[in-house]
């Protein structure tokens, strides 16, 4: 298992883990803009030559955002969403950041205990914030 940052190459692999994950995925087009973005970070942990898992976020000033975290099925529940959010919190610190955010869909409780069990609390609700209607929670994580 190795941890890395994004390459081009990978945005395949990325956006069929989006379709696998999530009802709501990022296209690759989306995918392939953000990684273009100079404020984009993107972490992946690959296993014999296949993306497993990753993570991606926006750093502006010192505040970031974590705008995706997935793991494929297969290796969920083995502590890879928790290393690549580690990393990602890690390049965060390495940047200057102090307010990490991110927003969860209320129904992903297992997303939500790893956010907690990693230092982010609760900060407030957006209603009807998914295309489904369904609502998000952000919650934000102070860095020292």
């Amino acid at each position: 298992m190795s941890m890395r940052t994004w390459t081009v190459g990978d945005l395949d692999q990325i956006a069929a883990i989006e379709e696998e994950c999530f009802s709501d995925p990022w296209t690759r087009r989306m995918l392939a803009d953000s990684f273009l973005s100079d404020r984009f970070v993107g972490i992946l942990l690959e296993e014999d030559g296949n993306v497993v898992a990753y993570g991606g976020m926006s750093v502006v000033m010192d505040e970031a955002e974590i705008q995706l975290v997935a793991v494929s099925e297969m290796y969920r529940r083995c502590g890879r969403g928790r290393a690549v959010l580690e990393a990602l919190i890690e390049k965060a610190r390495e940047r200057g950041v102090k307010k990490v955010f991110l927003e969860v869909r209320v129904s992903n409780a297992p997303a939500q205990i790893l956010y907690l069990k990693n230092g982010f609390c609760g900060l407030y609700c957006r209603t009807r914030y998914y295309p489904d209607g369904e609502d998000a929670v952000v919650m934000v994580k102070e860095l020292d």
